[in-house]
């Protein structure tokens, strides 16, 4: 059973999520319209666009999908913190069972291991 006292946590936990659940709206909107819209290519004008301009877009649309990715990893790790915190293991580290410092757990809320075993 950990002895942090877990409000402020579940706080910041929150927060972060909802932070995060608003960046994921905006990636996933981004990464929505189609490719036509986002490189402004007139198919029916017979008109293309420069093969680098697709390429450009093509990048751009997989690095925000890499980010969103990203976003829902950690609203993961949130959210089975969230659960740690329910159960009452939260700041223990899942391999040994010993307390995670609240220095690291001030810095990554979500951590579930110690600094040892996070390496």
């Amino acid at each position: 059973m950990s002895t942090i006292d877990t409000s402020e946590f579940r706080k910041l936990l929150e927060e972060e999520r909802g932070r995060l659940l608003q960046a994921s709206g905006r990636l996933e909107a981004d990464t929505g319209e189609n490719m036509a819209d986002a490189t402004g290519e007139v198919t029916a004008s017979g008109i293309d666009n420069h093969l680098a301009d697709n390429a450009s877009e093509t990048y751009d649309r997989e690095l925000e999908e890499g980010l969103d990715e990203g976003v829902r990893q950690t609203l993961r790790q949130i959210d089975a913190a969230l659960a740690r915190i329910d159960e009452g293991t939260y700041g223990l580290c899942e391999i040994d069972n010993q307390p995670i410092p609240e220095e690291r757990l001030r810095a990554i809320p979500w951590a579930a291991r110690c600094i040892d075993h996070a390496q």
